[in-house]
């Protein structure tokens, strides 16, 4: 199973870059912008890369951020990503990055997207690796701060695919957003939200109905009402559902409670993620084979949670076609 994943051609659809920061790299960062990091070694470090909740995770996040000030730190960071995903198989990936956790240092919107931005170029050219961007408002954050992100993003509309939404989710519902993502749908964006990983089944409700949301990142607790699971299949909404992070917040208490499997069988269309692996343990394969060995998933399973990575990417019919191929001969040769 696991050189069956490995070399499992896939795209990886819910990833925030700044939760890639690997302790090795940040503190090689902090040296070079000679910032002083509370920790004394990589190793200190990556001892506290444990939590309990969402909100212990959101502390380190942004404090891990905070080395990130010049373009090359962005690119180092996306570029380090990107090199892991050649070593996966991962073929496609839909980055979120956000804006405001650099904006807010003084970091201009454009130093952040042009790192970024040229990584992502650099690993099409060398890795044959695809690439969008999904620029991500920090919900506990006011609507009229995203307002400014907005503004701030609209010199460099050709280089974002999507707005999200993300950060912590108990106390912001998707309601408080729901100007801002009208604005940002007219200006060409393909609306997407966090929902349904702390917040209820109604945080989701709201996020397909005001927000109109083309994906549902996380979306465990849908299966809190049969009535949204319907309407969610109706719509042909994918979930972005991710495993270890899951675990790491506890979202879920083990792998084998995960409710991945109740979701595939009612007939939602699950993907696999890693989210922000440098924090949760694991790369997308790693989530692939804890999900697989927890749930023990069969090679159809995985298969078609591949394929509907492809199916619900914001690719183009013609670029997902390809990969769809790719993926069917390789399922055929090894299944």
């Amino acid at each position: 199973m696991k050189i069956f994943i490995q070399n499992l051609p896939k795209a990886e659809l819910h990833l925030h870059i700044e939760g890639t920061f690997e302790p090795e790299l940040m503190f090689k960062i902090a040296q070079r912008n000679q910032i002083k990091l509370p920790y004394n070694s990589v190793e200190e470090l990556a001892k506290a890369y444990h939590f309990n909740c969402l909100q212990d995770f959101l502390d380190i996040y942004y404090q891990g951020a905070g080395v990130l000030l010049f373009e090359q730190d962005f690119y180092d960071l996306t570029y380090s990503y990107l090199t892991k995903c050649m070593a996966q198989n991962v073929r496609h990936t839909e980055i979120m990055f956000d804006p405001q956790t650099h904006t807010d240092r003084g970091v201009s919107f454009e130093t952040v997207i042009s790192g970024i931005s040229r990584a992502i170029e650099d690993a099409q050219k060398n890795f044959g690796i695809t690439s969008f961007l999904i620029m991500s408002f920090l919900r506990h954050l006011s609507e009229e701060e995203a307002f400014k992100t907005l503004a701030q993003s609209l010199p460099f509309k050709h280089k974002i695919k999507a707005v999200g939404l993300d950060s912590s989710e108990k106390g912001n519902p998707p309601s408080k957003f729901k100007n801002v993502f009208r604005a940002a749908v007219l200006e060409g964006y393909i609306p997407l939200a966090h929902a349904g990983e702390e917040g209820n089944a109604d945080y989701v409700w709201e996020a397909i109905d005001l927000l109109g949301i083309k994906r549902i990142d996380h979306g465990n607790n849908s299966l809190q009402d049969e009535k949204l699971v319907t309407e969610i299949i109706k719509r042909n909404l994918a979930l972005t559902v991710c495993p270890l992070s899951n675990l790491a917040l506890k979202v879920v208490n083990d792998l084998k409670n995960h409710p991945l499997k109740k979701m595939i069988d009612l007939g939602l269309k699950v993907t696999i993620n890693s989210d922000d692996p440098a924090y949760f343990g694991g790369q997308v394969n790693q989530n692939y084979e804890s999900i697989q060995e927890a749930l023990n998933l069969t090679k159809e399973d995985l298969y078609q949670l591949a394929k509907n990575s492809f199916e619900y990417s914001l690719l183009d019919e013609a670029t997902k076609q390809k990969n769809l191929i790719e993926l069917e001969e390789y399922y055929k040769l090894n299944s």
